[in-house]
């Protein structure tokens, strides 16, 4: 049964009867206002001590208040950052690592981590893993009217963080919009080619010099660590036509060392052909010029025995003539003085040791047994009396 129906039990409102009613809520906002009133000073006119207990009151206030204050004032700078105080929002000082106070609601402190590396990007943006391009930023015109693709990545870290906070609107911006100009000045003063393959660094250290000139001068408080060029290449529109060429001179430079390789290999082998030919006509020189300075002095020699003796000189020169020119003679018709045979001498059978063999017409009829039987110390001794007796 129900408490609120007849009999129907206790009242939770009530003392335990079921007779009481709920409390006074009237009553119960009266009563803390009087609590507070007498900690306030704020007690019943003629109470004896109310005015002593409201000063200690507001003190007590005012202490946990000034308390507070302090307290929030207090602040602490991590290792790798600067803190910016402003004063009604106007920069005051800047303040390094570890604990600090300043007045709150009167200054206020801005942290700046100036040992982080960021990274602004030129030319492109990324998102997660994925990069977009910005055409408005990449594309860039060359000394040889050429249009070129660049993607920089500009890393830095803030220097002074007064100036990155207050000099300028936007540093990322800026510094962005300084890149952008740099590289477009020095891009504009170099070739296609050489912005494409050796020139990468050139232009990246150039541009960081030039980058970190003007933000110097606009004092935005930014300190260039590096810049990287992350892409270099020509517009989409003409991509296929450069790999061509780029294949083009590809294959050039891979003739060219083959060339050279060929070269390299034909070139020691034909020096050496030539030194050794150059070998050769040396010694040749030399053993002509002895042979011939022997037979000067073998003339000379002989024309000193010609002076003393010349008959004897002649018949000697004669006879070494003869034997020279018979030496290489292997068949000898030998026309005898006052007769009508012709003398046949077969050298060649003499020298192959054909003692037997006959000599045709020597003194006599061909195949006579005179001519057989002779020898060939004989046939030789003949000769020789028969070119002496002519001779003469």
């Amino acid at each position: 049964m129900a408490w609120n129906e007849p009999g129907g039990g206790r009242d939770p409102w009530s003392g335990g009867d079921g007779r009481q009613g709920p409390p006074d809520l009237e009553e119960a906002l009266r009563t803390l206002q009087a609590k507070l009133a007498k900690v306030f000073g704020g007690g019943k006119p003629g109470g004896g001590g109310g005015g002593r207990l409201g000063s200690v009151g507001v003190g007590l206030i005012v202490a946990i208040l000034l308390v507070v204050w302090v307290f929030f004032g207090i602040y602490i700078i991590e290792p790798a950052e600067q803190g910016v105080v402003t004063r009604f929002g106007k920069y005051v000082r800047t303040v390094g690592p570890g604990p600090h106070w300043l007045p709150y609601f009167i200054e206020d402190v801005e942290k700046v981590n100036v040992e982080e590396v960021r990274t602004a990007e030129i030319g492109y943006r990324t998102a997660g893993r994925s990069q977009g391009a910005v055409p408005r930023e990449a594309l860039m015109l060359t000394q040889d009217e050429n249009i070129v693709d660049l993607r920089f990545a500009v890393q830095y870290r803030v220097a002074q963080p007064e100036f990155f906070l207050f000099n300028v609107l936007d540093p990322v911006v800026t510094l962005r919009q300084v890149t952008e100009s740099a590289v477009r000045e020095i891009v504009g003063q170099s070739k296609l080619d050489f912005v494409l393959t050796e020139g990468r660094s050139a232009v990246a250290a150039s541009t960081r010099e030039m980058i970190q000139e003007i933000l110097e001068l606009y004092k935005v408080g930014i300190r260039i660590t590096s810049v990287n060029m992350q892409a270099a290449q020509p517009p989409a529109e003409v991509q296929e036509a450069f790999a061509d060429v780029v294949k083009a001179r590809e294959d050039e430079v891979r003739l060219k060392n083959e060339a050279e390789a060929y070269a390299n290999d034909i070139l020691p082998k034909a020096r050496g052909d030539a030194d050794a030919i150059r070998e050769q006509a040396e010694g040749y020189k030399q053993r002509v010029i002895a042979e011939a300075d022997g037979a000067t002095s073998r003339f000379l020699a002989v024309m000193r025995e010609y002076e003393r003796a010349p008959e004897v000189t002649r018949q000697r020169l004669y006879l070494e003539s003869v034997e020279s020119v018979l030496g290489s003679t292997s068949k000898v018709l030998v026309d005898v003085k006052g007769g009508n045979n012709l003398l046949y001498v077969p050298l060649d059978k003499m020298l192959t040791g054909g003692r037997n063999e006959g000599v045709a017409g020597f003194e006599g009829t061909p195949g006579s047994d005179a001519g057989r039987s002779m020898s060939d110390d004989d046939l030789l001794r003949r000769q020789r009396e028969s070119l002496r007796g002519r001779s003469r």
